[in-house]
């Protein structure tokens, strides 16, 4: 019930915001953002949750959440750290530790199931934490935030991101991508 909620807010947001110029958002515009934004690299975090498939092994098989500390606890290797890490060097890590003692020749498969979720704070009418969606734009992120309140600057959007170099804040705009994690802050018009 609640993804049919964000979904609706989602096709809302898509047929009633306009951006700048005139033009009308869509969701084909939001996966062409995503697909143009080269320098994304998605990197595992607290929160984020697995399918870690080892072919071969089902009893080693499952679904995982990234804990607070960025480590996946699975069976006979135990806590292995893969905060930072890409999809790719997660799969590494898993089968260099199920290499050392366990399995001669592991595969090891991970995908995402939930990404961790985004924060969108400022002059939104219900800041708060919600549901990371593939290829969100700061527009979407605002109307699952149930809209910009009237005081709101929608040209003052800063995102606080998690990077493999530290937190960063970047100036945004309404096109942005989002990522998972972000806290995107809404500002303040005075006039």
């Amino acid at each position: 019930m609640r993804r049919l909620g964000l979904s609706l807010l989602l096709i809302i947001a898509a047929l009633f915001a306009a951006f700048p110029g005139g033009s009308w958002f869509s969701a084909a515009q939001a996966q062409q953002a995503a697909a143009t934004d080269n320098s994304f690299v998605y990197r595992l975090g607290a929160n984020d949750r697995l399918r870690v498939i080892v072919f071969g092994e089902p009893d080693l098989t499952g679904e995982f959440e990234v804990d607070g500390r960025g480590n996946v606890s699975m069976p006979l290797v135990g806590s292995v750290s893969v905060i930072g890490l890409t999809l790719v060097e997660a799969e590494r890590a898993l089968e260099n530790k199920l290499r050392d003692g366990f399995l001669q020749n592991p595969r090891v498969n991970v995908e995402v199931l939930n990404y961790r979720p985004f924060f969108i704070i400022g002059e939104v009418n219900t800041p708060g934490r919600y549901p990371y969606v593939n290829g969100m734009l700061v527009l979407n992120a605002a109307a699952i935030g149930g809209g910009f309140t009237y005081r709101a600057d929608r040209k003052d959007v800063k995102i606080r991101r998690e990077t493999k170099n530290g937190t960063q804040t970047i100036k945004a705009t309404l096109e942005t991508v989002v990522q998972p994690g972000d806290v995107i802050e809404i500002g303040e018009r005075f006039f």
